[in-house]
């Protein structure tokens, strides 16, 4: 009789992300921009950061860039209450480097990815810049090169944020209509 023993390569979603750290990861630069964009995103902090300051800076938009902290905050939120409900643990093959610690051992959806594109998609309303294609892709890749969540988490939070922003974004306008601004 014989006897399997189990294999250590990885399948799947593994797979993708041992490809993409294999590929990545060892380039220059890449480990410490992954780690600076997730001390970035983290809770959604720097987003909302970088709304106060716009708000600040140009007061005539004020209410523009306050809905972008706002609707990165909410998509921060709407994340981390789908992971208390999922419970979806992150990666742990042996193969995947962790490459940054985390708040929670819950990874669906990212919750960088999802506010990160709410607020690339209301920053770039207020700015008139194409943000969401600069900035979530790195954002996206990055949670990937860190190991700390699976392909399905980014792209799930990348269509969360997005409900997210095209909601408090249309919220913003109809209120923004009735006080007559």
């Amino acid at each position: 009789r014989q006897v399997s023993l189990p294999t250590a390569t990885p399948h799947g979603e593994d797979a993708v992300l041992v490809a993409v750290q294999s590929t990545l990861a060892g380039r220059p630069g890449v480990l410490p921009g992954a780690r600076a964009l997730s001390h970035f995103g983290e809770h959604s902090a720097g987003w909302v950061g970088v709304s106060l300051l716009g708000a600040v800076l140009q007061p005539s938009r004020r209410t523009a860039w306050l809905t972008a902290g706002l609707g990165a905050f909410v998509a921060h939120a709407a994340a981390v209450v789908i992971k208390r409900v999922v419970k979806r643990t992150r990666p742990d093959h042996p193969a995947i480097a962790v490459n940054v610690g985390t708040p929670s051992r819950l990874s669906f959806p990212s919750a960088h990815a999802t506010s990160t594109t709410a607020a690339a998609i209301l920053l770039g309303r207020v700015t008139g810049l194409p943000l969401p294609a600069v900035l979530v892709p790195p954002m996206a890749l990055s949670r990937l090169v860190l190991g700390v969540h699976y392909p399905s988490d980014v792209l799930t939070g990348v269509v969360v944020g997005t409900v997210v922003a095209k909601t408090v974004g249309a919220a913003s306008e109809r209120v923004a209509g009735k006080d007559g601004r």
